[in-house]
């Protein structure tokens, strides 16, 4: 039986759907440039205003290319109160929550402290930024969840925020960037998956990032469209790494999301490292199986950007090599190429598959069940 929240009447709009929902991609952001320093020390308030934050891009800035509107976000998300899309729950609610029905939201803070070289400023940033979570989001709604942010490049570091966080149930789990300064299957972050599988928390690897290396493996393309294409590309640098250097053959109990980066991909890059790992299997005789295997047992993948083709049986096709049970829906809202909930799926999909795309997927993995009991799926919130 699908499990129904009570829709709201006055936010309630004709693109709602009944049956609730998890939204795995949600971007809350700051309203103000000093919103975090309540939860920073003294000390990084002076430093921020008198040397500012360097990201391992070199002197750039923001993002590489110009968005397509302001903050990559949709012109109608401004918060009527003000500031940048994104930054007010109010106006989230209203817009999106609860005319869209989502159960369980799920944040991915960007333009947080991964990436700056300053180690010791990135862990106080993204300490920072949990905090800021909990304080703003996850205590004023419960159907938010937050993902731990870690300075990913300080390994150590970011293996005690994850275990400072475990068992906090304001945290579903550990967000890093597919763009680092090496790829992720390296030694350097091996703390942060272990600390990961001990908390039993998934790692949600979103697309984007700033590793100081351009954005394609032939150097920096022109346009944004190609940074767009581009997502899909260097998430599958990352998982491929993963599975090449073992970690999951290490790390057995640990689970991945690819988030924003499509999922089209997924079974030819895995007849791809099928191929050449039968040839070139002396090389990495750490692993166990073939790359695939671990592939289906380890990675989830959140639907946002939705695959579009042009015959509804191709999607099929990849779907059911995935499996209906690995896919998060996702909306990337308040972003401009936001997925309408009411209109991502074509029709022919079973009732199962439905109810386990839109809900019942993210409640497995992210363990809601275990965690929470019903209560969790109850209308009301604080």
């Amino acid at each position: 039986m699908n499990i129904q929240l009570r829709e709201r009447p006055e936010t309630a709009s004709p693109t709602s759907i009944k049956t609730a929902i998890a939204d795995c991609d949600i971007h809350p952001a700051r309203a103000t440039k000093d919103e975090l320093y309540p939860y920073l020390e003294k000390r990084w308030h002076a430093h921020l205003e008198t040397f500012g934050v360097h990201a391992y891009q070199g002197m750039m800035g923001g993002p590489p290319y110009p968005k397509a509107q302001p903050n990559a976000s949709r012109r109608d998300a401004y918060p009527p109160e003000g500031g940048p899309q994104g930054s007010s729950l109010s106006f989230m609610q209203k817009q999106h929550l609860d005319p869209n029905n989502v159960a369980l939201g799920v944040l991915n803070p960007l333009n947080t402290g991964q990436g700056i070289r300053n180690q010791d400023l990135a862990g106080a940033i993204c300490s920072a930024i949990n905090d800021w979570q909990i304080e703003k989001w996850t205590s004023k709604d419960s159907r938010l969840k937050g993902s731990v942010v870690v300075a990913n490049e300080d390994g150590m570091s970011a293996a005690a925020e994850i275990r400072k966080r475990a068992g906090d149930t304001n945290f579903v789990q550990v967000l890093l960037l597919s763009r680092n300064v090496e790829p992720l299957g390296q030694r350097r972050y091996w703390p942060i998956y272990e600390a990961a599988q001990e908390a039993g928390l998934p790692i949600g690897v979103h697309a984007f990032g700033f590793g100081g290396n351009p954005i394609t493996a032939s150097g920096w393309p022109s346009y944004y469209i190609e940074e767009m294409v581009g997502h899909s590309q260097c998430q599958q640098t990352a998982l491929a790494s993963l599975v090449l250097e073992g970690v999951f053959e290490r790390f057995p109990k640990l689970k991945m999301v690819m988030v924003e980066a499509g999922f089209g991909w997924a079974p030819s890059l895995a007849w791809r490292l099928d191929k050449v790992f039968s040839r070139l299997h002396a090389e990495v005789p750490h692993l166990k199986r073939k790359p695939s295997e671990y592939i289906r047992d380890h990675i989830w993948w959140t639907t946002q950007p939705m695959e579009d083709p042009e015959s509804r049986d191709h999607l099929f096709q990849t779907i059911e090599w995935i499996g209906w049970d690995r896919l998060l829906f996702a909306t990337d809202y308040p972003h401009w190429d936001y997925d309408e909930p009411s209109r991502v799926l074509p029709a022919g999909v079973s009732d199962a598959n439905r109810k386990a795309f839109y809900l019942d997927n993210a409640k497995q993995l992210y363990g809601m069940i275990r965690k929470s009991g019903n209560r969790f799926f109850e209308s009301d919130h604080a």
